[in-house]
């Protein structure tokens, strides 16, 4: 099926008179983007000292927040850790993996794709059958073009290579970047987080719209639908806010290539995961079952390998 020929009609009908799959038992749900970090994990450097991101953020306080929304597994995403630690980030995600802590069922580690040493890290960790992907986040102090050098496509063409996917973090304003890392490493799975991070406040969506059509026209990206909620005001948002960028993305990418991300605990900025999923759920009330069915786990078994 075309990406021409998917459509998610009826929206704003279903947004006042939800699907009645919803009040029946959730859907189940593979999450694609979760974050940790507690004692069993190198600190990242940037988490605040106070804020809904201070403290610590557990996989059993992860558990709580989520019961009864339909998760059964989980994949973490890298928190973007210090250079030194990238090593004992990985190793501390593997063992929580090999330990059977559910949900978590696999991870997409951080990695810096231009060093020199990032070959011999990735035959390192690749070999493990719980690492899923790579990720270094594109935003912040990184300059735009830093992912289209030389070095770092070199990096993103080995995990082609290894079978392995990279997770592409830009602000909206670097998205063509992912477009031309597309096309420098065909062989490789994209995946395009946080659905390429517009600021859904902003009053005009015109070039964010134009760069998710052309990311979408390169047949090896995906588009997690994910951190929408971490620039809404908290309290102050509905689901109609979020539904456009959650349809935009549905149309271009089609319904194969886009896969469900809660970003916790990134997402509490804004709301909540438990309001996350359940007005995600809203939005897509009026889909096919089999389209809803792709979006919450079925594309991910695929884009992750699970």
């Amino acid at each position: 099926m075309t990406r021409r020929e998917f459509t998610v009609g009826a929206a704003a009908a279903a947004l006042s008179t939800p699907d009645a799959a919803l009040a029946r038992k959730p859907e189940p749900i593979i999450d694609t983007h979760q974050h940790l970090w507690d004692a069993s994990l190198p600190a990242p450097p940037w988490v605040p000292a106070e804020g809904p991101l201070a403290g610590s953020h557990s996989l059993a306080l992860y558990n709580a927040e989520t019961a009864g929304l339909g998760i059964e597994r989980t994949i973490y995403m890298e928190i973007a850790v210090r250079d030194e630690d990238l090593e004992a980030e990985a190793e501390a995600v593997v063992a929580l993996c090999k330990g059977k802590q559910r949900p978590l069922v696999g991870a997409v580690i951080g990695g810096r794709p231009s060093d020199p040493a990032f070959e011999g890290y990735l035959r390192k960790h690749a070999s493990s059958s719980f690492v899923k992907g790579v990720r270094q986040v594109l935003h912040g102090a990184t300059p735009q073009g830093t992912c289209l050098r030389p070095d770092f496509v070199r990096g993103i063409r080995l995990l082609g290579e290894r079978g392995l996917c990279f997770d592409v973090c830009l602000p909206a304003a670097f998205l063509s970047d992912g477009a031309a890392l597309a096309d420098a490493c065909p062989a490789t799975r994209l995946v395009l987080d946080h659905c390429g991070n517009p600021n859904v406040q902003a009053p005009d969506q015109t070039q964010w719209r134009r760069d998710i059509d052309a990311l979408a026209k390169r047949a090896n990206v995906s588009c997690k639908i994910s951190g929408l909620v971490s620039s809404v005001r908290k309290g102050a948002w509905a689901p109609e806010d979020l539904a456009p960028f959650v349809e935009h993305c549905a149309r271009a990418f089609g319904p194969d290539r886009i896969v469900f991300g809660g970003d916790w605990p990134v997402c509490t900025l804004g709301a909540e995961l438990a309001e996350w999923v359940r007005a995600l759920r809203q939005i897509i009330a009026p889909w096919p079952v089999g389209y809803r069915r792709k979006l919450l786990r079925e594309n991910a078994i695929k884009i992750y390998r699970l």
